[in-house]
């Protein structure tokens, strides 16, 4: 009997640790946006079900929106490398300094407003900015469309309309770009950004359409302006990063599917994606009260074009002082933009 009973132990035992062996893993997902925003909607959600499919239920991702995690939007990158997120959803813009290589990309000039160009340009350079992620595993690094430019109550139709304009900047180098134009760049997140606008802390800011939809924006400017053939002004980096030590401890499988699961064709998918989700906030900002979408004349997009390259040029000098190749970066960044424009 005693024996019978040491034996149905072991036995369940035996099944127990099976059990364990095959348990799912489960990442979590943290960043600021609304769940209804395209990054969950179009992007999160959809990449969640496809590493849950490919591993067929041994790797689950639990998605965390408007920092429900805890903490600000600029405490993201610390919660990924301290391992207090799996994985994050964030910017280098909040992070000044943090990741002056990958910059590059969000450059006016240099993104000119092809989101899917610029996602595949960053995919074939990864090598070149490598040395930015310390400590934590890149998994993709793409783009927004890009900043247009929108004011609450000022029509921008030249540079000297925006003198003296207090305007939203996204990171430091819009922040020099918005100074250059004559304006004044206040930074702050996003989420920051619809009571700043009601409260006239700021008349504007540079962002992208998709966010229209989500934060109502259409209700709290006035006017949208980009160039003459939707070229934007410089853009935000996006970055899904996850913590290298919760990576390495993935069995060998489990990795691979997750790289696997953000290939070449996934950034493409991603990077139309931005492309696509801005004609939902053009299309509400000149339907709402009072609103419209201007474009710049070819004259005026010159002027700006000419300012945006001063901004590279600050760029690459500051760069070139902290031992960083800049010229070179930005060499790669356009030619590998360039080749893979539509």
């Amino acid at each position: 009997m005693i024996n019978l009973i040491k034996k149905g132990s072991i036995l369940v035992s035996t099944l127990l640790l099976a059990g364990s062996a095959y348990a799912a893993e489960t990442l979590t997902v943290h960043h600021f946006l609304s769940p209804k925003a395209p990054l969950q909607t179009k992007f999160l959600e959809p990449w969640a079900k496809k590493v849950e499919e490919m591993s067929k239920g041994k790797l689950k991702i639990e998605i965390f929106p408007s920092m429900t995690m805890g903490g600000k939007p600029p405490e993201l990158y610390k919660q990924v490398r301290d391992g207090v997120a799996d994985i994050v959803w964030t910017l280098p813009g909040y992070t000044p300094g943090v990741f002056p290589r990958t910059e590059v990309f969000e450059l006016p000039t240099v993104h000119i407003g092809d989101s899917l160009a610029t996602a595949i340009a960053i995919k074939e350079n990864m090598d070149l900015i490598k040395d930015d992620f310390d400590k934590i595993k890149p998994l993709m690094v793409y783009t927004a469309a890009g900043n247009a430019i929108h004011t609450t109550e000022k029509e921008v139709t030249n540079i000297e309309d925006l003198k003296g304009l207090k305007l939203r900047a996204p990171s430091r180098t819009a922040g020099w770009y918005i100074s250059a134009l004559g304006a004044e760049p206040v930074g702050m997140p996003l989420p920051a950004l619809p009571q700043a606008l009601s409260k006239g802390v700021v008349d504007g800011g540079f962002i992208p359409f998709e966010v229209f939809p989500p934060l109502k924006f259409h209700n709290l400017t006035k006017h949208s302006v980009e160039g003459p053939n939707g070229e934007r002004f410089g853009t935000s980096v996006f970055m899904l990063l996850m913590n290298e030590s919760r990576f390495k401890s993935l069995d060998k499988d489990l990795q691979k599917i997750l790289m696997d699961s953000v290939d070449m064709d996934m950034v493409k998918k991603v990077g139309q994606i931005w492309m696509d989700v801005e004609e939902p906030g053009k299309k509400m900002q000149n339907e709402s009260k009072g609103g419209k979408v201007h474009k710049l004349s070819q004259e005026e997009m010159v002027k700006f074009d000419k300012i945006g390259e001063q901004v590279v040029q600050k760029w690459i000098d500051e760069a070139t002082s902290n031992g960083i190749d800049g010229q070179k970066l930005v060499d790669e960044a356009r030619k590998a933009i360039a080749k893979n424009s539509k």
